[in-house]
């Protein structure tokens, strides 16, 4: 009977921490969704150059991030889940877009408190956003600033490329990377044709202003 009485507490004690564990669970998969929408937003002003917008987004996701982190502190499982580390990896995309496009220091792990591999991740992913801002850029003529960001698309990639570990270890960056490979190829065809584009452009330009002024007056 004793040791019936000791069972009974014993599956008392995994039945609260079950509890909780489930709470925590609920909670964290509802604010990844909030922080994924906050980030997508952060993006999005991003590329449309909001930059107090895009700020306060950025602040807004961090407040969101540590929500979750806080939520699921004492669930080391949870915290190392999908939903939670897509959501974070939204959100080093989101800053890492934000330094990238505005040509400031990228953000850190530490600075962003995210495991390597989703930090990776998502750098991989701000790499690749990179590619609509180029092209808005090409839209209105060829410029440096094109060239600047596809030359930090190549060396993210180049970066990237060497991380060569099991999926295991890395949180699926070889997929994301071979993504990113494709994005940056067709980019870098993009610009080279933007380029040739803007040097034809500017020689029939200096041509006509040469045939201008042999014309007799």
């Amino acid at each position: 009977m004793s040791d019936l009485h000791v069972l009974d507490t014993i599956a008392e004690q995994i039945r609260e921490t079950f509890e909780a564990k489930s709470t925590a669970r609920d909670e964290a998969i509802k604010q990844s969704r909030t922080l994924i929408q906050y980030c997508a937003n952060a993006i999005r002003a991003v590329h449309r150059h909001e930059w107090d917008v895009a700020q306060d987004r950025l602040a807004t996701a961090q407040m969101a991030a540590d929500a979750i982190r806080a939520q699921v502190a004492g669930f080391p499982d949870l915290y190392h889940s999908g939903y939670t580390q897509d959501a974070l990896k939204e959100y080093v995309e989101a800053y890492a877009t934000y330094a990238l496009v505005r040509g400031e220091e990228l953000p850190t792990p530490d600075s962003l408190n995210v495991e390597g591999s989703t930090y990776l991740n998502g750098l991989s992913e701000a790499a690749s956003e990179l590619r609509r801002q180029i092209l808005d850029i090409i839209r209105q003529g060829h410029s440096d600033e094109a060239e600047r960001l596809l030359d930090q698309m190549d060396a993210i990639y180049g970066v990237l490329i060497s991380f060569d570990f099991h999926d295991a270890i890395t949180g699926g960056l070889r997929r994301r990377v071979d993504a990113l490979r494709g994005v940056l190829q067709r980019t870098r065809g993009d610009v080279t044709t933007s380029a040739r584009q803007e040097k034809l452009r500017v020689s029939l330009a200096e041509f006509e202003q040469r045939i201008g002024l042999e014309k007799p007056d």
